[in-house]
């Protein structure tokens, strides 16, 4: 009896990192969308915050400060900054922030939303009002630059230069917000190294 020689095939699985990296390249692709929907706060009555963070490290705050009395003061500071990261910027990037549906409609108050969908993006929504016997106050470009209210990105490195392909795209349908009477503070961003901020201050006499 003749034998037939057998021919073995080994598959070697890719190692365990290169796995991780694939499978973490692949989850920040399908959860890069962040979106409000339904009705959400909708009739909703007071201060509202809403941080959405579709991605990897994106930084976000909302920042509410509100005083009364003879000498009413408030100071807010605040400090968001990027450094030592490691951003990749290779392979395609799709992403999207979105309000749709009925949401926010029919709310008042302050309303400070944050959507950052993407990667290394700072966002910051910053509110003061005052009611105080001191008068009204005018408050400029100066005081609020002054005021330690900043938002940064810058100082996270990346793991390649090249422009990430893709598609990026941020909208509020024209359902959502009807009828809002207030405050509103939205920042929204759909792609890799953005910084945007609101910042607002009201001082007002109370009544004798």
């Amino acid at each position: 009896m003749r034998r037939v020689p057998l021919a073995l095939l080994l598959v070697l699985p890719l190692p365990l990192c290169a796995q991780q990296a694939d499978d973490y390249a692949a989850m920040l692709s399908y959860l890069n969308h962040s979106r409000i929907d339904g009705r959400a706060l909708s009739g909703a009555d007071g201060a509202m915050t809403v941080n959405m963070a579709a991605g990897d490290l994106n930084l976000q705050a909302n920042l509410l400060g509100i005083a009364n009395g003879d000498n009413a003061h408030i100071n807010i500071e605040a400090r968001q900054r990027h450094a030592g990261n490691r951003v990749r910027a290779d392979g395609a990037l799709d992403a999207s922030a979105s309000i749709g549906g009925q949401a926010f409609n029919g709310a008042r108050g302050v309303a400070m939303i944050n959507q950052a969908s993407g990667t290394g993006n700072a966002t910051l929504n910053v509110v003061t009002a005052t009611l105080a016997q001191q008068g009204i106050r005018e408050t400029n470009d100066e005081a609020l630059a002054a005021s330690g209210a900043l938002a940064s990105a810058g100082g996270q490195g990346t793991a390649n230069s090249g422009r990430s392909a893709g598609t990026r795209s941020v909208a509020v349908e024209d359902t959502a917000l009807e009828g809002f009477d207030g405050v509103l503070q939205l920042n929204q961003i759909a792609g890799t190294g953005n910084v945007t901020a609101n910042q607002l201050g009201i001082s007002v006499q109370s009544t004798p």
